[in-house]
């Protein structure tokens, strides 16, 4: 597939109209107490997307090099799938960071060498677009900012993925996460040389992440959750303020 050809300009325009949706639906159910429907559909969804084409390409199109599900990518829709259904703190996060950061670098830069009609295809945009929206629904929609705790488990948890990633790599002459070679165009292109752009993009990822927490706490709070269903801690605001103007008079 070429990069910005018409088989990428559609599945971009697609995304754009995919993210004003998340936005909305997240808003208008960010009253919801719980995972509402909509979320639990969206999280069998990802899966039975997802998992008919992996199937697929390991019964008949194995290739040791493209085929295991070893991307960050490939948890990321099991950690959306995860935090759709019930929206724990922690695979929130982990859909957060991940989706907005790494697995939207395939929807902007897609390293995909199959096109249209090829199955690979239709998996390849299933999987990214799925999983940036679920990110997009649960944090900007829903407004469940990650905690710093949060942030401190994703790092840890990419850190065990990266370093397990790695050994497979040198092991298979694979390269999983482009652990050990840039895919052939992307904003990696834009750092050092092997090893280095390696540690360049691990600093730049847990910047980004850090900062990512810090404006989502101060944009939505650290619980978004915490007014309840009904605006219970605003009403209480409100007592309280009545009940000062009371004592004053």
């Amino acid at each position: 597939m070429t990069q910005y050809g018409p088989t990428h300009l559609i599945p971009l325009a697609v995304f754009v109209v995919g993210v004003v949706l998340a936005v909305r639906l997240g808003r208008r159910h960010a009253v919801a107490d719980g995972p509402t429907g909509f979320s639990r559909t969206c999280a069998l969804l990802i899966p039975a997307v997802t998992v008919p084409f992996q199937v697929i390409d390991l019964v008949y199109n194995f290739d040791v090099d493209v085929t295991l599900p070893l991307h960050l990518c490939d948890l990321a829709w099991i950690a959306a799938t995860w935090a759709l259904w019930t929206h724990r703190r922690f695979p929130v996060a982990l859909t957060f960071f991940w989706g907005l950061t790494l697995t939207i670098q395939g929807v902007v830069t897609p390293s995909l060498n199959e096109d249209l009609p090829h199955p690979r295809y239709f998996a390849f945009w299933a999987l990214h677009l799925l999983v940036v929206w679920a990110a997009i629904y649960l944090v900007i929609g829903l407004r469940k900012a990650p905690r710093w705790r949060d942030f401190g488990a994703a790092v840890a948890t990419t850190v065990v993925w990266a370093a397990s990633t790695y050994t497979f790599n040198v092991l298979a002459d694979t390269n999983y996460g482009y652990l050990l070679r840039k895919p052939r165009t992307s904003v990696l292109d834009l750092l050092g040389p092997w090893p280095w752009y390696v540690a360049e993009e691990i600093a730049i990822v847990f910047l980004a992440w850090a900062l990512m927490t810090l404006a989502a706490q101060r944009a939505f709070g650290t619980d978004s959750s915490r007014s309840g269903p009904h605006g219970v801690e605003a009403a209480v605001d409100v007592d309280d303020l009545a009940r000062r103007g009371r004592e004053q008079v």
